[in-house]
C-alpha cells in the first residue's frame, strides 16, 4: 500500500478517534485491560496534536487515515525508572497511542508506521527508539518482535499500571 506519513492535523481528529475507539473496542472484546478506562480520550489526542506529536499514515487515493500514533522526541519521564535495563543512554524517540484501522490490521500498516518513525528519528540524529505496551497486547508484541525491538524490562505508569518496555537502535 502506498501511504503518506505526515503530521496529524485537527481536521483528522474524527478519523483518528474512530481508529482509537475501534482499538479500544477490540481490546475489550478480547478481554484485554489496556485502553479500557476511556484512555486515550479526545483530550489526549488533542494534546498530541497541540504539541505536534500526532502522526498518521494516510491513503492518498481516498484521503483516509489508516493509522495513528504519538511520536515524541522530548523524552518520557516514565522511562526514567525501569525494572531492567535500557539498551542505551542515547536520546530517543518514543511512540504512544499507536493504532491501526481495524479493517486493515494485518496488512503491515503498524510496521510501516514504525519504519517511518525510525526514518524521521534518523533524520533528526536520534539513535534510539523506545516503546512500551501491555503484557497482553499480542498484536503490538508481535509487531515489536518483527521490527527488531529488544525487551528491556518493566516500566510503571503514573497510574501504577505496569508495561513491558522495548528499545531498538535507529540507523
Amino acid at each position: 500500500m502506498n501511504c503518506i506519513f505526515r503530521q496529524a492535523q485537527a481536521s483528522d481528529l474524527e478519523q483518528i478517534m474512530g481508529i482509537i475507539r475501534d482499538a479500544q473496542a477490540m481490546m475489550g472484546e478480547e478481554g484485554r485491560t489496556q485502553w479500557q478506562d476511556g484512555y486515550p480520550a479526545v483530550a489526549d489526542i488533542m494534546l498530541d496534536l497541540d504539541k505536534g506529536y500526532g502522526y498518521v499514515l494516510e491513503d492518498p487515493s481516498d484521503c483516509g487515515i489508516l493509522a495513528y500514533g504519538a511520536v515524541v522526541f522530548d523524552g518520557e519521564p516514565t522511562y526514567d525508572v525501569i525494572d531492567g535495563k535500557w539498551l542505551s543512554n542515547k536520546p530517543f524517540v518514543v511512540v504512544h497511542r499507536q493504532a491501526t484501522a481495524r479493517a486493515l490490521m494485518g496488512h503491515g500498516l503498524g510496521a510501516e508506521f514504525l519504519k517511518n518513525v525510525e526514518s524521521l528519528a534518523a533524520s533528526r540524529g536520534i539513535e534510539a527508539f523506545r516503546i512500551d505496551t501491555n503484557y497482553d497486547n499480542r498484536y503490538m508484541l508481535r509487531l515489536l518482535e518483527k521490527q527488531g525491538f529488544s525487551y528491556c524490562g518493566i516500566i510503571t505508569l503514573v497510574s501504577g499500571d505496569k508495561r513491558m518496555a522495548f528499545e531498538k537502535e535507529v540507523y
